[in-house]
Parts: C-alpha cells; sequence; structure tokens
C-alpha cells in the first residue's frame, strides 16, 4: 500500500466513523425530539461538511485506481492538497463535528433545561450531565489569562472544564497552569458577551462537592 492510499484510507476510516455515528444519532433522535430542537443542535447542521469529504475521498480513490499507481507516485502532493485545503477551510467543523460524535448530549432525547448547542464553545463537548442538575463541559485550546492578587504576576492558565448546575443557577470554572500543572483552581464562572468574570468559592462544602465532580470526570 502506497502513501498516498494509506492516507485515504486513514481518512476514509476516521471521518467515516464520525458522519456514522453522527447519521445514527439523528436517526436515533428524530422521532423523539421537535424538528426545532433538532436544528439546535449543531452536528444537525454541519454534518454535511464530512459528507462532503468522504466524497472528496471516494472521488480521488477512483481516479487513483484509473491512472494507476505510477502516474500517482509523482502526482501525490496534488491529491493531498487538495483535501487538506477543504478540511482547512471547515477546520472549525471538522473539530466540533469530532467533538460532537463523542459528546454526551450525541443520542440524548431530554427537552435540556441546559445551555446544550447553542452555548457550546467551538472545540469542546459534554462530558457528564445528569440531565436535572449538573453538566459538565471539557473544552481544548481554551485558555484565560489571570493576575495573582498577592504577587501581581499574570499567568496564563489552561481551562479544564466549565460545570454548570441549573437548580442553583451557578456556574463553574476550573483551571489549571500551563507551566505549573500543581497550580489549579476552582472558582466562580460568570461569562459575559465582551468579558468573562471569576470569582472565589469560600464555601468549602461547595468546593469539595464541584471538585468531587470533577474528579469523577477523569479529566486528567
Amino acid at each position: 500500500m502506497d502513501k498516498l492510499e494509506f492516507y485515504l484510507n486513514e481518512e476514509e476510516n476516521k471521518y467515516g466513523k464520525v458522519y456514522t455515528d453522527i447519521n445514527y444519532a439523528i436517526d436515533n433522535i428524530a422521532d423523539f425530539i421537535s424538528d426545532e430542537n433538532l436544528k439546535k443542535r449543531k452536528y444537525a447542521s454541519k454534518v454535511d461538511v464530512i459528507k462532503k469529504y468522504i466524497k472528496l475521498l471516494e472521488d480521488t480513490k477512483v481516479k487513483v485506481n484509473k491512472k494507476g499507481r505510477f502516474k500517482i507516485f509523482n502526482n501525490t502532493d496534488k491529491y493531498k492538497t487538495v483535501l487538506e485545503n477543504y478540511k482547512y477551510k471547515h477546520s472549525k467543523d471538522f473539530q466540533q463535528l469530532d467533538n460532537c460524535s463523542k459528546c454526551a448530549c450525541l443520542n440524548c432525547v431530554q427537552e435540556c433545561e441546559f445551555d446544550t448547542c447553542l452555548g457550546c464553545r467551538n472545540n469542546s463537548k459534554i462530558v457528564y450531565c445528569d440531565h436535572k442538575k449538573i453538566n459538565v463541559t471539557r473544552h481544548s485550546n481554551f485558555t484565560i489569562n489571570l493576575v495573582n492578587d498577592n504577587t501581581q504576576e499574570e499567568n496564563t492558565y489552561e481551562v479544564l472544564v466549565t460545570i454548570q448546575n441549573i437548580e442553583e443557577d451557578k456556574r463553574y470554572i476550573i483551571i489549571r497552569n500551563i507551566r505549573d500543572y500543581d497550580d489549579k483552581y476552582i472558582l466562580y464562572y460568570y461569562p459575559g458577551i465582551s468579558e468573562d468574570n471569576y470569582g472565589e468559592i469560600t464555601d468549602a462544602e461547595e468546593f469539595d462537592y464541584i471538585a468531587e465532580i470533577f474528579i469523577s470526570c477523569n479529566i486528567e
């Protein structure tokens, strides 16, 4: 198997699974939720991006088989460039669809009281939801800069998860210093339109409760 054929098979296997999982989920939940609810789910509106990519992969395979290995050998970069350009153009959709295929909400038929897909950041997914009170969102490539009140030193923190408690109308954020993994914080989270704000949790029992939820998700 040459490099191009290997690449095509790898891409088809990876994104074929994402496409199949999402389509199966849509078929599985369509009879149990409203059309309005279904349309709000990001994967339902974006799944055609992967469908078109799979078609590109299949068309490229046909061309490879027609032209033969010797002629294709000298044009490997050309074929890969077309595919990579498509993925780059739709990179955010590819990232989100990959996350959607692994999201706890994928096959859920509940009329959701949480933020749902409309409140989902790019490149994130729900990793836990009890459908009543708590859900936990795992983030990738989400960082914030905070200034230490004692040292006045600014540090960059990776956002590990955000947690929503709809019973008490509270949100939490768990962050980790990108240069010191032992430097972690659990804070109140107040997302805003132009700026987010954070607050210290002074209630030890509440702090321990949120920490326990985080640990149970096996993020680290």
